[in-house]
């Protein structure tokens, strides 16, 4: 039986107390967060109110990080460095600098395992789509496209401030909606060979971060990106991923992937399970990927995102807002 705490009780971390408690080979023994207001809201582990004596008071084979996005590296940092294994929500870090850091942590202490958060990698959708494009059947990827069109109200930021604030967030729709697509999108089309994006801010709200962002995205097999994300649309509408072959056009959208055949007619391949407990625009894999990144921790394997998995979403981000900055063109180094 693994024993499991998590740090940060925000709203993520009710998806990952819920995949915790529907493990029958896990156990959440503690939990920690600043605000004491949430002592009661795990009555069945102990609750602490800073990592360190979680850490101290307890024996934990894994800690789930569910915290703001600067305090990712630290948090990261503190477990590892005491023996436990770490499954960290997305971003990786606030920037790619950070992200570094992590990577280099990962490759000091091999021994200790750090998942990331993307579990929309977990798809079903997505998984026939990536079989898809590793089978070559279709010929090979001509493009790439990522939509992300949904809403937050200005009350998503002033309840927690720190999302509104580059030095605590890293930014906005890129970092905290769209980092998923993006992930995807490289995870598709492989390494990139440059960017060009622009941030805005469409929404008249007293925040630092974007709430709009498009780039275009050349990969170094030559297919070409369109991404576009937005916080500014009337809701939540579905994400949409489509790539883009020499002889067929497939897209996933609604939970659901689709062929388009030659007549013009969708065809659907897959449609993702449901995951009613949770907020559909967080996927419903979660689950899933904590599922695995526990076996990877019984029987001590590698199948999991690691940190340097998780570092192209940061760069890319990275990238997106230095293009808009400059207006011009970054260009990623070939290895």
């Amino acid at each position: 039986m693994l024993k499991i705490g998590i740090v940060g009780l925000g709203d993520i971390a009710q998806v990952h107390i819920q995949a915790i408690d529907d493990n029958p080979e896990a156990q959440l023994v503690a939990v920690c967060d600043e605000n004491e207001l949430f002592k009661n809201k795990v009555p069945h582990a102990h609750f602490y109110k800073d990592l360190n004596e979680m850490l101290d008071a307890e024996v934990l084979d894994c800690v789930h990080i569910c915290l703001p996005h600067y305090l990712h590296l630290s948090a990261t940092t503190t477990c590892v460095e005491k023996g436990v294994h770490v499954l960290q929500e997305k971003p990786l870090a606030i920037n790619a600098k950070e992200g570094l850091e992590l990577v280099k942590l990962e490759r000091k202490y091999p021994e200790i395992k750090i998942g990331i958060c993307f579990q929309n990698r977990y798809n079903d959708t997505f998984q026939t789509l990536q079989q898809i494009v590793e089978s070559g059947k279709h010929g090979n990827i001509i493009g790439v496209k990522g939509l992300v069109t949904w809403f937050r109200p200005e009350a998503y930021y002033t309840e927690k401030p720190w999302r509104g604030k580059m030095d605590t967030a890293g930014g906005g729709v890129l970092i905290n909606q769209a980092i998923h697509t993006l992930d995807l999108m490289q995870l598709l089309c492989g390494k990139i060979s440059s960017i060009k994006g622009n941030v805005s801010q469409l929404l008249d709200y007293d925040i630092e971060v974007e709430d709009t962002a498009a780039a275009h995205i050349e990969f170094e097999n030559k297919a070409n990106g369109m991404f576009f994300a937005t916080n500014a649309n009337i809701g939540n509408s579905s994400v949409e991923l489509q790539v883009i072959f020499e002889n067929e056009k497939f897209t996933i959208k609604d939970n659901i992937l689709t062929l388009v055949n030659e007549d013009g007619y969708k065809i659907q391949v897959i449609e993702d399970a449901k995951a009613p407990k949770t907020k559909s625009y967080y996927g419903p894999s979660h689950g899933k990927l904590i599922n695995q990144f526990y076996d990877c921790i019984h029987y001590d394997t590698q199948n999991y995102v690691h940190a340097d998995d998780a570092l192209a979403s940061i760069a890319m981000i990275d990238a997106i807002q230095m293009s808009s900055e400059s207006n011009h063109t970054v260009t990623f180094a070939s290895d």
